[in-house]
Parts: structure tokens; C-alpha cells; sequence
């Protein structure tokens, strides 16, 4: 099982309340709930090993200089993601909690999670389950190799299971081409502007015919192609934008990272409890040794 952590941490965020009793003591809320959702999902799935996946860069330079645009909206001064503070300073406990979890953060200096979570789909010889809330990674989804994603769209509680079925029902298209289409449908909230006036449904009628993005476009250049004057017409207009955005949406899958874990999560009971007592989340240190233990 290969988390998206701060795809959880801030759904913890947002969902667990902060019962802090008053401003002068640190919230917790997100570690908590990190704590507490990897506790359910070990207890439901009972993987045989966690890799909790890390952004060490949520921007990578490498995307920027493809796209300048991309996350471009997310950034409140120089190079500074908009995170609220009080999520910003559990950050440091949320870290140091994995660690004496036994699920010490994987991630890879000028790249993002997705990229970590990316190469470990590609390099586990056994079935890997994806957890995120991040669509753009229905793109690793492969049924031969026993990749599936556990979207966390509805919570925890009621995780949508996505294999390759899941996909071509839901988008039309199989999960090999859901990058390119999301290259050309754009996303907003990550600052891909897409091609005008191709949405999604039409992006994926295109990959129907085409295949992926280099048959589309070849047959943007092919006067004997089927494609309408108005489809044509705007991606040869978008044929800057066309070059450069499959590098920023595909995620890596090949970066050095650490061995698959071998093992079940092995935790620091000394440090994880002490860590528990002094933020007053001992509840959570508890489900989350009850959950592992069953393992």
C-alpha cells in the first residue's frame, strides 16, 4: 500500500475537528487523522507493507520550466504553497509521527509524491493499492499487474476501489490513456489549461479513435482525416501547449527510491508512544498499534 500522504493529511485537515482547548496549544488534527485513517485502511486491507509517499518538491522546477503555468495559482509568495498555518505546523509532527509509525516518508529531492507513489507501482513485483484523492494518478491503474487506486473522494469509510473497469466506464477511456487525456481536457486546479474547446468527452472520443495523443495530433496534420475543421483547428493552435504539457502530467516512474519494504510496519513503541502522550493522541497511537498488530 503506497499512501499519498499529503493528499490524507490534508483530508484529515479539513475533517477532523480541532478540539485544541485554546490557541496556545499545537493542533493536531491532521496528524491524528493521518494516524487514524492509515490505522482503518491497514485494518481493512491488511497490506503486507506501507510506503507513506512524500512531496519533497509540491512544484517541481522541472514542471515549471515545461508549463510556467502549472500550480502557478497555489503559490502565495516566491515558491510557498497557500497552507494554513495551523496545518503548516503539524507538518513537523506529522513527520515525525511516520517515522516512529514505522512508515518513515519516501521522497526524492525536485519531484512530487505522485512520482514516488508512480515508481513504486512500477517496481513492486506484487499488487499495489494506490491511496489518494489525486484523479491524475488513475493513469498507473493496471489490472495485469495488480495496481488499483482506493480513492478517497468520499472518505476513508467509503474508499471507491478503481481498476481498469472503473476508468473506461467512468472517463471512456482505458487508464494507458488517461494522461493524454487529461493533457488535452486541462485541469484547473493544477493549472493545465487544456485545448479550447476539447472537454473531457471529447478528449476521450479523440483517444477512442486515435489511440493517444500522437495519433490525435497526427491526425490534426492529416488532410484525410476525420477530425471536424473546429477540433483540427485548435490543436494545431495548441500545438506549443501540446509539446510541452505530457511531461508535466505523466507522472515519473522511475526515480531512486528505497527498496519495497519487505515487512509489515515496525514501529518505535517507545518514541510513537511518547510522541502520543505529549500531543495528548494517544487514541490514535492505540488504533493504530491495534491495526497493525492484527497484520
Amino acid at each position: 500500500m503506497v499512501l499519498d500522504t499529503a493528499s490524507l493529511y490534508f483530508r484529515a485537515f479539513y475533517g477532523v475537528p480541532d478540539t485544541r482547548k485554546s490557541p496556545q496549544h499545537p493542533p493536531t488534527n491532521a496528524a491524528s487523522g493521518l494516524l487514524d485513517m492509515t490505522a482503518r485502511l491497514i485494518r481493512d486491507h491488511s497490506p503486507g507493507a506501507v510506503v507513506a509517499c512524500w512531496d519533497d518538491d509540491w512544484r517541481p522546477q522541472f514542471r515549471v520550466d515545461l508549463l510556467p503555468s502549472y500550480k502557478e495559482h497555489r503559490v502565495a509568495t516566491g515558491h510557498e504553497e497557500q497552507v494554513p498555518d495551523a496545518l503548516q505546523e503539524q507538518i513537523p509532527l506529522i513527520e515525525a509521527l511516520l517515522v516512529a509509525a514505522g512508515m518513515p516518508p519516501v521522497g526524492v529531492p525536485g519531484h512530487e509524491a505522485d512520482d514516488v507513489i508512480g515508481t513504486y507501482a512500477t517496481i513492486c513485483s506484487g499488487p499495489v493499492d494506490i491511496v489518494t484523492g489525486d484523479r491524475d494518478l488513475f493513469q498507473l491503474v493496471d489490472d495485469a499487474s495488480g495496481v488499483r487506486v482506493l480513492y478517497t473522494a468520499r472518505g476513508i469509510r467509503q474508499l471507491q476501489i478503481v481498476d481498469e473497469a472503473h476508468v473506461i466506464e467512468k472517463y471512456g477511456v482505458r487508464p494507458q490513456q488517461y494522461a493524454d487525456m487529461a493533457t488535452l481536457r486541462g485541469d484547473a486546479s493544477d493549472g493545465l489549461p487544456g485545448v479550447a474547446g476539447i472537454g473531457e468527452k471529447t478528449a476521450a472520443s479523440l483517444l477512442r479513435s486515435f489511440d493517444d495523443l500522437a495519433g490525435v495530433r497526427a491526425a490534426a496534420v492529416d488532410a484525410s482525416s476525420s477530425l471536424a475543421p473546429r477540433i483540427r483547428a485548435s490543436l494545431t493552435a495548441a500545438a506549443d501547449y501540446l509539446d510541452r504539457a505530457p511531461g508535466v502530467v505523466r507522472v515519473v516512474c522511475d526515480l531512486p527510491v528505497p527498496p519495497v519494504p519487505d515487512a509489515a510496519p515496525q514501529p518505535d513503541l517507545e518514541l510513537l508512544n511518547a510522541i502520543g502522550e505529549e500531543f495528548g493522541i494517544s487514541s490514535s497511537v492505540g488504533r493504530y498499534l491495534s491495526a497493525i498488530s492484527a497484520l
